[in-house]
């Protein structure tokens, strides 16, 4: 496996490699969720190429990018194991060199949710993410559904600019006790990690509530509420019931939607997402 750090490098690697070329794109400290996208990668490509790099942009003023936990000698280690067979980790000045001005703004599904939340969030993902799929040029690239909104605007990106790159979303990989797997959780204190799986105990209530017949959302997400109360240390910032495609907010559930949540555990905002049908 090659790890190199420099477009240029990235570019002649890349001029003999074989199709197709599998991409998994990460802001590194590989956990199992990371894992599972390059194992399908490697299942359907014949090169996977994974990149390594927290992305400023992306990160607001008050934000943790300079806490953000980073491993790169670990992360080569697990990359391998899992047959990556490059890593493209670039130092920010080769991503983002002086004089850089050039943004990609991704409307409609961006407006609520996280990019009400983190104003230019998601801003500085699709750039990122179109500079990357330019450097690396891959047939498929391939992205977590936990940050379902995220999968969504690179969705929309790829379609609006006619990318030529299939998107490939994956299931959340959850720890046992149905956490969300996430590189934040390492933030978070053995009691506020206990307290952190009330947002899947309440995404469960609402799937349960849906199906013994409930379509009215008002009663849904109150219902989910209620779970989320029962746990003080968890504060709600969301909850809302989605069309999956546009994200905007249902009154009933009368096919196919997604529900949404984020919560603070202490200093930690956490994500999470479930289908609902």
């Amino acid at each position: 496996m090659q790890t190199i750090t420099t477009i240029a490098q990235l570019r002649a690697a890349l001029r003999e490699a074989p199709r197709p070329i599998g991409f998994v794109p990460t802001m590194g400290y590989l956990h199992e969720g990371h894992l599972s996208l390059a194992r399908r990668a490697r299942a359907e490509c014949a090169f996977v190429v994974m990149s390594i790099f927290v992305n400023p942009t992306q990160f607001g003023p008050q934000e943790d990018f300079d806490r953000y936990p980073r491993d790169l000698p670990r992360d080569i280690r697990l990359a391998e194991q899992v047959g990556v067979d490059l890593i493209f980790a670039p130092p920010v000045e080769e991503m983002y060199p002086a004089g850089f001005s050039t943004y990609v703004e991704v409307g409609g599904v961006t407006a609520r949710w996280e990019g009400e939340r983190r104003p230019g969030h998601f801003r500085g993902v699709a750039t990122v993410v179109l500079k990357l799929f330019n450097q690396v040029q891959p047939d498929r690239a391939y992205f977590g559904e936990k940050d379902y909104q995220q999968l969504q605007v690179v969705k929309k990106m790829v379609r609006d600019l006619d990318l030529q790159v299939e998107i490939v979303g994956c299931p959340i990989v959850r720890e046992e006790d149905g956490l969300a797997m996430s590189s934040r959780n390492v933030y978070l204190s053995p009691e506020q990690r206990r307290a952190a799986t009330v947002l899947y105990r309440a995404l469960q209530r609402g799937r349960e509530l849906a199906a013994q017949g409930e379509r009215e959302v008002a009663c849904l997400l109150e219902g989910m509420r209620a779970v989320l109360r029962s746990e003080p240390l968890v504060q709600e910032d969301y909850l809302a019931i989605v069309d999956p495609a546009s994200l905007e907010p249902l009154e009933q559930v009368a096919g196919p939607a997604r529900i949404l949540i984020a919560g603070r555990v202490g200093g930690v905002r956490l994500i999470d997402n479930m289908p609902l049908e």
